[in-house]
């Protein structure tokens, strides 16, 4: 089944529900989440051949569990594509065209997994030309440290021991 018509399938008000159910602390940020659901509804869907995967983790530093959205590769090409991907910064149009894995379908309800990507969909922001931003901004952030000196480099980043 594609995102698309999860989000189709169901009403907002029943993922308002699972939504402040999941994740409490996101009441304030409600009318966010209706406006982008309320988007997608009417958006064309990009065909994609990453598949969501919606799967429970735990945290390998404090073994906190938590659930992970990513997305997978389809018909992975070689090895590297079998890896997740992060798709937070994804267009919203190609969330709509992927399918949910099946394995996302078992262990989750509809309204759990479009709750999880709403939230996975709006981590940066509630509006796509602010979270295209961001990644803009990161691209360019490692466009200039590839960019330095080795001097640069040293001088401008902190090693994890002093950090500590």
């Amino acid at each position: 089944m594609k995102f698309k018509k999860l989000i189709q399938s169901n009403s907002w008000l029943s993922v308002e529900t699972i939504l402040l159910h999941l994740y409490p602390n996101e009441d304030k940020n409600l009318s966010g989440y209706r406006k982008v659901f309320e988007k997608l509804l009417y958006m064309h869907p990009e065909d994609s051949d990453i598949i969501i995967a919606v799967a429970h983790q735990k945290d390998d530093f404090d073994g906190e569990e938590y659930v992970d959205v990513s997305g997978k590769y389809a018909n992975p090409k070689n090895e590297e594509e079998e890896f997740s991907l992060a798709i937070e910064f994804t267009p919203w149009n190609k969330w709509l065209g992927m399918e949910i894995s099946p394995e996302s379908l078992l262990h989750f309800s509809e309204l759990e997994i479009i709750s999880h990507c709403l939230y996975e969909m709006t981590f940066i922001g509630f509006e796509e030309k602010e979270i295209q931003e961001e990644l803009k901004s990161i691209e360019k952030s490692i466009e200039d440290y590839k960019n330095m000196t080795d001097e640069e480099k040293k001088a401008n980043t902190t090693s994890l021991e002093e950090l500590m």
